[in-house]
């Protein structure tokens, strides 16, 4: 009796016992409990604190970046506007022109100057400018039968395969002749083929900041995929004018080569400017002085002519039209632009 009285006490003491240690237990997990949610309610409050910090990262990221684009834009004519408008100057809707104030970095007049055109031989000054970088002008260029494969009705200087000409020979038959034959030799000569060259020349797009820019081939002609716009035109003529060889060669009004056929022959072409304002068949307004630039002309471009004048004060302008209807047209317009530049 003695042992089943020990036996029952024994139970009711592993039963407290248990009771106290599944209340330990229940005592314990609701302490972990509220610790879990006393940090979780902590890291929500943290929350927007380090949205803050990201927040004040990204803003000072965002200030970098304004200050590359401060520094690459200030020395460029800048606007946010697709069309600044020029009392007493007027275009067709489907048209495209811009007047550029260098000394002053303004854009006096713009229309549609960030939608994409098709450039034409204006394209050559791209090309003009990768061949000056990357080559050398007294360079021996042998013209190959490739570079003389163009499409029918093409602007050519008239060489031929087996023709030895220096590389300077050639940009002046590009710049002053705007020859199809000249950009397709200088292009082939300067970047191994034509296609590493067009490679080339999207590369310095980028580099110039020219986002509405694509080339597919050095002259200008046709293609779908191969546009550019008003404001990135003045940004290729812009870095242009920086080589003293370019200027030199778009203010000659003609030229007269001089190099080597095949045969060992010398032969002589003389050509001429396709910019009228230099061949005297337009006149520009009186106290502009006008340097040159590159004309260029497709069905789809229409008459283009972008051009770099200065004023009787010595300022200098970058003017461009494009798309306009016939060349009485393109210089009327031209000379529209022209007129304001000593205002």
């Amino acid at each position: 009796m003695a042992r089943k009285k020990k036996l029952m006490k024994m139970r009711k003491h592993r039963m407290r016992n248990t009771m106290i240690l599944i209340l330990l237990l229940l005592f314990i997990g609701m302490g972990c409990a509220g610790v879990y949610h006393f940090f979780l309610s902590e890291a929500a409050t943290e929350l927007p604190l380090a949205f803050g910090s990201f927040e004040q990262l990204q803003g000072r990221m965002n200030a970098v970046d304004k200050q590359i684009q401060d520094s690459f834009a200030k020395n460029l004519c800048v606007s946010a506007e697709g069309n600044v408008p020029l009392e007493g100057v007027s275009q067709d809707p489907s048209q495209y022109g811009g007047l550029f104030a260098l000394d002053s970095k303004q854009i006096l007049y713009g229309q549609n100057l960030y939608e994409k055109l098709y450039p034409a031989s204006i394209t050559k000054i791209m090309t003009a400018i990768v061949a000056l970088k990357n080559g050398n002008l007294s360079d021996l260029v042998t013209v190959s039968q490739e570079a003389l494969i163009l499409e029918e009705g093409s602007q050519l200087c008239g060489f031929r395969a087996g023709d030895q000409l220096t590389l300077e020979q050639l940009l002046q038959g590009l710049l002053i002749h705007s020859g199809n034959d000249a950009a397709a030799a200088i292009a082939e000569h300067v970047g191994g083929t034509q296609e590493n060259f067009v490679q080339m020349m999207n590369e310095e797009v980028a580099r110039l900041g020219m986002t509405n820019t694509h080339f597919t081939n050095p002259h200008g002609l046709q293609d779908t995929q191969h546009y550019t716009s008003i404001y990135d035109i003045y940004l290729m003529l812009n870095e242009a004018i920086h080589y003293p060889k370019f200027v030199e060669i778009i203010q000659m009004g003609a030229f007269t080569v001089q190099y080597q056929n095949i045969s060992g022959q010398v032969n002589a072409i003389s050509l001429e400017s396709t910019d009228y304002y230099l061949t005297g068949e337009a006149t520009g307004p009186k106290g502009v002085t006008i340097l040159g630039g590159k004309t260029g002309t497709t069905d789809e471009a229409g008459n283009c002519l972008a051009l770099v004048s200065q004023n009787e004060y010595g300022k200098t302008f970058i003017t461009i039209v494009t798309n306009a209807f016939d060349k009485p047209e393109l210089y009327q317009q031209m000379n529209q632009l022209l007129e304001h530049i000593n205002s």
